[in-house]
């Protein structure tokens, strides 16, 4: 299985939004993780080390990133810490993965601290892979931002449709100006997306319901949100606040 070096992305596809970027100098772990991401539906990138890694990440957008922590050229926190920091960056809000073959406590949260997902350990198991990936398949997802039809069913008829969206587009605005506070509290963030989860449902806003989802088991396993988290579900919340504003015009 050969690498791919800076060829480009097939046309947007379900399958195109799921790509992932594989960056290991180890050429065995590369191929068994490019065999497994095709196996779970996603389609994988592969970089020999650290500066083919921020090379196609600068350029090309990917939906996560796989980054071994011991690469030449740069290790998994400098390609990151490069990205972040690079509002040209075509993969800046990926959802970032650190590999390593071990890994203390003490690692681990300084990997989560500087915006990492979370952290896969090698060798791993194909379920394992696709459990990590998991919320990066749903904010991929082509749901589309609003489902008349979802919404219909949900509510009964067109009038107590319209009257929630109207009440939900007033919710989203207003979480959009408090999405900076939530972020220091997590307890009171994940209670506030299970409201807005629920409401999600009735509208037929299913893009967003996915990036509530996403965003919650985020919360939970993390106990903060970092910027790429919120970056992802500040542009479905204001995709939809668009859609809203059309439908409701």
């Amino acid at each position: 299985m050969a690498d791919r070096h800076l060829d480009p992305l097939p046309a947007p596809s379900e399958t195109a939004r799921r790509a992932v970027l594989v960056a290991d100098d180890d050429a065995s772990t590369r191929e068994f993780l490019a065999a497994a991401l095709k196996a779970l539906g996603y389609l994988p990138t592969l970089a020999a080390d650290g500066r083919e890694a921020l090379e196609f990440a600068s350029r090309l957008p990917f939906d996560a990133l796989l980054l071994d922590c011991r690469m030449p050229g740069a290790g998994a926190e400098d390609v990151l810490a490069s990205l972040r920091t690079t509002a040209s960056a075509a993969s800046r809000h990926a959802t970032a993965f650190a590999t390593s073959a071990e890994v203390t406590p003490e690692q681990r949260r300084r990997l989560l601290d500087a915006g990492f997902a979370g952290v896969i350990e090698k060798p791993c198991r194909v379920a394992a892979l696709g459990h990590a990936l998991s919320s990066v398949s749903e904010a991929a997802s082509t749901a589309k931002v609003l489902d008349d039809d979802e919404a219909l069913a949900a509510t009964g008829d067109a009038h107590t449709m319209r009257a929630l969206r109207g009440l939900l587009r007033d919710e989203l605005a207003a979480l959009d100006d408090e999405l900076g506070a939530y972020a220091g509290q997590p307890d009171a963030f994940i209670e506030r997306l299970h409201r807005l989860r629920s409401a999600c449902g009735f509208c037929g806003t299913a893009r967003l319901g996915m990036q509530v989802k996403a965003l919650q088991k985020h919360l939970v396993d993390h106990g903060r949100a970092d910027g790429a988290a919120l970056e992802r579900f500040r542009e479905a919340l204001r995709a939809t606040m668009t859609a809203l504003d059309a439908s409701l015009a």
